[in-house]
C-alpha cells in the first residue's frame, strides 16, 4: 500500500475503505456523521434513536432486561448480543471481522472482541483506565509543563486531616476522586457541614485531588496523539451546571465552539499545553484521542489543567463537524489511521497552523438536556430526532427528519437527537436529548440565552409522561434504567 503523505490520500483511504468498522456504544451521539468520510462505517448501539430510520446504526430487536452499571457493561451486552455477533459475521470479510471503537470499554470488551475477531482501535483498556486517572493526569501535566489549579494529593480520613494537608490552598476546597464523571465526583468544600455530606466518598479513596476553589470558566479541547505528533482541535466552552440542564452541580451539560470564545492569548496557551500533554501520552505509551479539561482563571487568565478523558468525549460531536475538520478531515480519522497498519507521515505542525486560524473555527453549541425534577414517570410522548426549527416568537415545531447537526442551515434551526423516548422511565437525571445549532447558546457573561432557555422549553415541551403510583415500581424503574442516574452514557 502506497504511504500516506496528504490529507488527500487520508480522505481517499478512508472513503475507499472495505473493512467493517464500528462504534459501539449506549448511542451514536459522540460519532454523529463520520459514517459519510469511513466506508463500511457502522454504529451498533443499545438505544434506537431514530427509530430505524438510519441505515447505518443497527439496535438489536430483543431486549433482555438487564441492570447495567456502566457504559461498558452496555457495550459487553451488545457485544454478546446473537442478533450482534451475526452483524458483526455477515460483514466480515475474509481478512477480518472489522475494527471496534468505543465510548468506555474494559478487558471483559477486549476478550469478547478477541473471540469475534475484532480489533481494538485504542490502547488497552488497562492503560486507559490508568491515564483516566485524576491523580495521575496532575502528575502527566507537571511533567510535560501543564500546570493544574494549586492543590495537593493526599489521603484523606477526616475533615481536620484535610484542612492540615491543604494548609497552603485556604479554606475554600475542591475535592476530587481519581474516577468517575464531574457531576458525581467533585465535591465543594468551604465548612466541616460541606465536608460530611461527601466524607463516605472521600474517606473511602486511597488518595484524591486537593484544589484551591478560583473563579473560572470551564473550557474543552480534543486532540489525537498519532505517531507524527499530536494534532490539537480548537478550546470550546463548556456549559457546567446549568439548573435548567442537569440536576448535577457541576456536571456537564454541553459545549460552545466560537472562534472568540477566550482570547488569542489564552487560546494559544491552551494548544501549546494540550500538545505537550498529548506528546507526554505518546511517552506513557498511549496514542490516539483525547480530550483535556482546562480551567480558565477568571481574575488572572491563567490556564490550569483539570482532568483528562483518554476517549472520544460528549464534546466530539462538535469537533468533528466544525468548518476546520470539514476543510480537511474530522480528527477521529486521524485516531482511525493511528490504529490501522498504513505507513503515514503527515505534517503535523501544518495542520496544527491551519486548525488555530479563527477562520477555521465557525460557531457551534449543544445542549444536553436531562430531566432535572425529582419525580419518576413513564414517557408517553417524545420529540423526534431530526431537525426543529425556531419562530419569532420562540415556538419551535419538527422540520424534517436527518441524521446530521449540518441539516440544521442556520441559528433559526436545530438538530436534535433524542435519547429517552416514549416507553422509556423518565427520572432525575435522565438524558432526555441533544440538542446542537448553529452560533451562541450563552451570553457574554456565560449564561444561557433567551434563544437557548426557549430551545430547553420547547423541547421539554415535548415529552409528556404518566405518573408512577407505586413508590416500589418507581424504585425499579430508575435500577433498570439506562444509566438509573448512576452513570453518564453520553
Amino acid at each position: 500500500m502506497t504511504k500516506i503523505t496528504s490529507i488527500a490520500d487520508v480522505r481517499r483511504h478512508f472513503l475507499n475503505n472495505k473493512e467493517p468498522v464500528y462504534f459501539i456504544s449506549a448511542t451514536n451521539f459522540n460519532l454523529l456523521g463520520i459514517g459519510d468520510w469511513v466506508g463500511s462505517f457502522r454504529h451498533i448501539n443499545y438505544i434506537d434513536c431514530f427509530e430505524g430510520k438510519q441505515r447505518n446504526v443497527f439496535v438489536p430487536k430483543q431486549k433482555f432486561p438487564r441492570d447495567f452499571e456502566s457504559i461498558e457493561d452496555i457495550n459487553n451486552y451488545l457485544l454478546e448480543h446473537k442478533e450482534v455477533i451475526d452483524f458483526i459475521q455477515s460483514r466480515a470479510n475474509d481478512e477480518s471481522a472489522g475494527v471496534a471503537s468505543f465510548l468506555m470499554f474494559d478487558e471483559h470488551t477486549e476478550e469478547i472482541c478477541n473471540q469475534l475477531g475484532l480489533r481494538v482501535a485504542f490502547p488497552p483498556a488497562e492503560l486507559r483506565k490508568r491515564m483516566d486517572n485524576k491523580i495521575e493526569t496532575v502528575r502527566i501535566g507537571n511533567k510535560a509543563g501543564v500546570p493544574s489549579v494549586p492543590n495537593v494529593l493526599a489521603k484523606v480520613g477526616s475533615y481536620q486531616e484535610l484542612i492540615e494537608v491543604s494548609e497552603s490552598l485556604g479554606n475554600d476546597l475542591v475535592v476530587q476522586t481519581a474516577f468517575g464523571d464531574s457531576g458525581h465526583t467533585t465535591f465543594f468544600i468551604a465548612s466541616e457541614e460541606d465536608y460530611y455530606k461527601h466524607a463516605e466518598e472521600i474517606e473511602a479513596e486511597p488518595e484524591v485531588k486537593i484544589m484551591k476553589r478560583i473563579n473560572c470558566r470551564g473550557s474543552a479541547i480534543e486532540a489525537c496523539a498519532t505517531r507524527c505528533g499530536t494534532v490539537v482541535g480548537p478550546l470550546m466552552t463548556e456549559l457546567v451546571g446549568f439548573k435548567t440542564l442537569t440536576p448535577y452541580k457541576g456536571g456537564w451539560c454541553g459545549n460552545e465552539m466560537f472562534a472568540g470564545a477566550f482570547s488569542q492569548e489564552v487560546r494559544d496557551l491552551a494548544r501549546e499545553y494540550t500538545f505537550r500533554f498529548g506528546e507526554a501520552l505518546r511517552e506513557e505509551g498511549y496514542r490516539g484521542y483525547f480530550e483535556l479539561d482546562f480551567l480558565i482563571d477568571m481574575e488572572t487568565n491563567e490556564v490550569y489543567l483539570g482532568e483528562l478523558n483518554p476517549r472520544v468525549t460528549g464534546a466530539s460531536s462538535l469537533t468533528n463537524v466544525a468548518a476546520f475538520a470539514h476543510s480537511d478531515i474530522p480528527l477521529f480519522l486521524f485516531h482511525l489511521l493511528e490504529f490501522s497498519d498504513v505507513d503515514f507521515d503527515l505534517d503535523i505542525n501544518d495542520i496544527n497552523e491551519r486548525w488555530a486560524h479563527p477562520e477555521s473555527v465557525d460557531s457551534w453549541s449543544q445542549l444536553v438536556i436531562k430531566h432535572t425534577d425529582e419525580s419518576v414517570d413513564l414517557l408517553t410522548q417524545a420529540p423526534t430526532t431530526g431537525v426543529w426549527r425556531m419562530n419569532e416568537q420562540g415556538e419551535i415545531a419538527y422540520d424534517h427528519y436527518s441524521y446530521h447537526p449540518h441539516a440544521a442551515e442556520n441559528e433559526h434551526e436545530a438538530f436534535f437527537l433524542r435519547i429517552s423516548g416514549a416507553g422509556d422511565f423518565r427520572y432525575e437525571g435522565a438524558d432526555l436529548g441533544i440538542l446542537i445549532t448553529r452560533g451562541r447558546l450563552m451570553d457574554d457573561d456565560f449564561q444561557l440565552n433567551e434563544r437557548a432557555k426557549a430551545w430547553i422549553e420547547g423541547i421539554r415541551n415535548q415529552y409528556t409522561g404518566q405518573a408512577l403510583q407505586d413508590p416500589v415500581v418507581e424504585e425499579v424503574a430508575v435500577s433498570h434504567a439506562i444509566g438509573g442516574g448512576n452513570f453518564k452514557i453520553l
